[in-house]
């Protein structure tokens, strides 16, 4: 099954979760309210769902005079991967880590943050970025926030289910109290699953996809280990307040124990090295050549004056 294949039917799974839960509470009437209600959701998830996480995240837009080198990288790179110059913004926390975010890619940005710059070196950033641009190209952004918004109406209606059953306002013919309970327990599990599993796919594809924009497989998988365990390291605080948000950064930006690895909204960082490798030959580049960054010169510190 591919990829744009697999995500189809998983939404399909998200969309008949919120029906079935709308009809639990409401029968084939609240089906209908809970597909329009999400529906509604979608809607304004698709025009501002860009702002609000780069507000939650606490991001800051940054022009070429204040950051030179990475904005024109971001540029090259968005000119090799044909796609319209997105804005760049800078996340203020020392975790390395990176998303990108935009209904379309007409209207998307790449945020970074400031830890991700001091720790990689230029190619491996390039690899990073390059990622962020494979999500835009395939607007995997929109499917994202499409998922999350089901995500959220499904654990909205199991409250909503839980308050009809405390006022005894539920048609217990459609499956009884304990069909209730399960419902709403169940239900939200299902759809994080859901869109975990969505996350995951699209993953993988954005390395291979991004791999291919920078030119260097290998950078991108440095730069994935490095981000891994600088991530379990350091905690970005914008990130634990939003844990939704968790899904859209190229590494789970949350802290986790490895119980938690069934809910893991990310592939495992060895898999998806292990894939990067595989697009290589014997000399570590396959039939890629090595990515050409453009700079503005070197700066007296600040980002890669570690090199």
């Amino acid at each position: 099954m591919t990829g744009n294949l697999r995500t189809f039917v998983l939404m399909a799974a998200m969309t008949a979760l919120v029906m079935a839960m709308g009809y639990l509470i409401g029968g084939q009437g609240g089906a209908i309210f809970a597909l329009i209600f999400a529906g509604a959701g979608n809607i304004w998830a698709w025009w501002n769902s860009d702002k609000a996480v780069l507000r939650q995240q606490g991001a800051t837009l940054v022009t070429r005079q204040q950051a030179p080198e990475l904005v024109d990288m971001v540029a090259a790179l968005a000119n090799r991967a044909n796609l319209p110059m997105p804005k760049v913004y800078i996340l203020a926390t020392e975790q390395p880590n990176a998303f990108a975010t935009g209904r379309n890619p007409e209207n998307a940005a790449v945020a970074v943050t400031q830890g991700i710059m001091r720790v990689l070196t230029r190619d491996e950033l390039a690899g990073v970025i390059a990622h962020e641009l494979a999500h835009i190209k395939h607007r995997d952004t929109l499917i994202m926030t499409v998922t999350a918004t089901m995500a959220g109406a499904i654990a909205m209606l199991g409250n909503m289910m839980m308050f009809s059953s405390m006022m005894g306002g539920r048609d217990d013919s459609r499956g009884g109290a304990l069909g209730g309970i399960l419902a709403m327990i169940f239900a939200p599990m299902a759809a994080g699953l859901v869109q975990m599993a969505i996350s995951r796919a699209r993953e993988y594809e954005a390395d291979r996809i991004g791999a291919e924009i920078c030119g260097e497989p290998m950078a991108l998988a440095g730069a994935l280990a490095k981000i891994s365990r600088a991530a379990g390291q350091i905690v970005n605080i914008p990130a634990e307040k939003n844990p939704a948000a968790a899904s859209m950064f190229i590494i789970n930006p949350l802290h986790a124990l490895r119980m938690d690895r069934l809910f893991a909204t990310h592939p495992s960082t060895e898999d998806r090295i292990a894939r990067l490798r595989a697009m290589t030959g014997s000399n570590g580049r396959g039939g890629y050549q090595t990515s050409r960054i453009p700079t503005a010169g070197r700066p007296e510190s600040g980002p890669w004056d570690n090199q």
